[in-house]
């Protein structure tokens, strides 16, 4: 399951391109891809997402007991910067940086691994009010 399901598959066609050897197994995952993101803007509308549809905007209106408030990476574009960082130039970090940006990208993506079963869950409960 996947929020931006085009997104997703891009990232994924990089990882096929960088590790060719990975390719099947990463296509696979790739041809099960499931977009949530389609299924709210079809049929969900709350007035906090403010005419937008974006994760950030739809999770607080459906889930409100998840927020990214607390976390040190808040947002995807944060996290793909910092995961280049630590891949890119992480030898160069002290040990410690090393460990709390791994440990910001692990509560970050759990997060949003959390959000999309909790999401998921909220469409299932709102298609049987229905």
């Amino acid at each position: 399951m996947a929020y931006n399901a085009g997104f997703e598959a891009a990232c994924i066609d990089t990882l096929v391109s960088a590790a060719p050897e990975l390719a099947d197994a990463l296509l696979g995952i790739k041809a099960k891809l499931c977009d949530a993101l389609p299924i709210v803007r079809q049929n969900v509308y709350h007035p906090a997402f403010g005419g937008s549809f974006d994760l950030k905007t739809v999770l607080p209106a459906l889930v409100p007991e998840l927020t990214y408030d607390g976390l040190a990476i808040h947002d995807g574009q944060t996290a793909s910067r910092e995961l280049a960082r630590l891949l890119f130039t992480g030898d160069s970090m002290s040990d410690i940086e090393r460990a709390a940006l791994r440990r910001d990208l692990t509560a970050y993506c759990s997060l949003d691994t959390l959000a999309m079963v909790r999401l998921v869950e909220t469409l299932r409960s709102l298609s049987e009010q229905t």
